[in-house]
């Protein structure tokens, strides 16, 4: 075990679970990872391994079958499979993500429907909040659902789902102006709908359609896709929690969790990516003595190795205080906003380190390279981060009288 990014005070079972982990991402992700990313190609052997090892229901309650484990537990789990792969992290990401909405917010019914069967990865989640025209502006969605008797009629066009394609249900945040008066909060307006579908593309249902996989610079394997949604219909029994209007709240619940794991992504990719320098310097031989031996080296792994150090230390603060149940808002915010900026510098100095070979697909540190820019931007841009933790800071610390 490496001498960075320990946890202290794990229990037994969380160990257990974490070593396993590390084996599966060393035997089964790390050595197929760059060519499957390469092809673009979605990882079907990996994902029936973390099946089999019960990833998929890491966090779903022992009672509906899953192992009933803590978001920190969670999250130091998906750093390890970040390490092998990033994109392996996002389809478990959304997959998580709806199961704890579900978890958390949704009525009996839907709990004894869908969270068995996403334990066991049967039913796998995607969520979709942004829209075309959009981007972090949540509260300026366009989508909509009407009410039409025992149902509601959907439409509206969804952008950067991941797991799009793949997923057999996703939670749609729209808008639902029934029973609000005029003049209401748009955020006070939206509803979460739990939309079930076939995999694939093209039509997936009656009036849901999925065009097919965005073509990204990295995170690639794991499909990003479109949602366009036309006169489709959903029972009323499938809007979460049986009460409209509570849509934005359950979606921002959800995407604190999902900072947590944006930042625990960034912590597992930049421990990869110093892995690689590390072992590349002592390896580069230049004016006669392997690069570690040259300070300007050393410098570089003492400051990526630092800052390794200080992402995993706050993703592991911020995921224990939401398992303490208290607001975390902040800290998932300084987490993830620290975490994806550290790593990208990081992943650049082992790039750096690797001199011409890094811009050589033969590496594996061109993968990261292209692939950490996604954490700048995934689960809300760094400027939205720093938005959130400086207009806490000021409730925080709000001058009194």
């Amino acid at each position: 075990m490496a001498r960075l990014a320990q946890t202290e005070g794990l229990t037994d079972i969380q160990r257990e679970i974490l070593s396993t982990v590390r084996d599966f991402v060393d035997k089964e992700i790390l050595p197929v990872a760059t060519e499957l990313e390469h092809k673009d190609e979605y990882p079907t052997q990996i994902v029936e391994g973390l099946k089999e090892l019960g990833v998929f229901g890491l966090m779903i309650p022992e009672e509906y079958g899953g192992l009933g484990e803590s978001l920190l537990t969670y999250a130091l789990t998906v750093e390890e499979i970040a390490r092998g792969w990033m994109s392996v992290s996002g389809i478990i990401n959304t997959h998580f993500i709806v199961a704890y909405m579900l978890k958390q917010h949704g009525t009996q019914e839907q709990k004894d429907h869908f969270l068995p069967r996403m334990a066991a990865g049967e039913i796998r989640g995607a969520f979709s909040m942004s829209e075309p025209a959009l981007g972090s502006d949540v509260s300026a969605i366009s989508s909509k659902g009407v009410r039409d008797g025992e149902e509601y009629v959907l439409n509206g066009q969804k952008m950067w789902l991941t797991n799009g394609g793949s997923s057999t249900l996703v939670a749609v945040l729209c808008r639902t102006d029934e029973g609000h008066p005029e003049g209401t909060a748009p955020h006070k307006s939206m509803t979460t709908f739990l939309v079930e579908k076939e995999p694939g593309f093209g039509e997936v249902r009656p009036g849901l359609t999925i065009p097919g996989k965005i073509e990204k610079m990295g995170y690639k394997g794991v499909d990003t896709t479109e949602l366009i949604m036309q006169d489709l219909r959903i029972p009323a029994n499938r809007v979460l929690g049986g009460e409209t209007g509570r849509g934005f709240y359950h979606m921002m619940d959800g995407v604190e969790v999902g900072r947590v794991n944006v930042a625990a992504r960034g912590c597992g990719v930049a421990q990869r990516a110093f892995e690689l320098g590390v072992d590349y310097a002592q390896q580069r031989h230049t004016f006669g003595k392997p690069i570690a031996k040259h300070q300007a080296i050393q410098f570089k792994l003492a400051e990526m190795a630092t800052k390794v150090e200080a992402a995993h230390a706050m993703m592991v603060n911020a995921a224990r205080k939401k398992d303490s149940g208290q607001r975390n808002d902040l800290e998932a915010g300084m987490a993830k906003y620290l975490a994806s900026e550290y790593c990208k510098e990081v992943v650049e100095d082992a790039f750096r380190i690797h001199g011409g070979y890094g811009f050589s697909k033969e590496y594996e540190i061109e993968r990261l390279y292209r692939e950490a820019p996604m954490l700048l931007i995934g689960e809300g841009t760094a400027e939205i981060q720093k938005m959130i933790i400086g207009r806490r800071l000021l409730e925080e610390y709000r001058i009194q009288g």
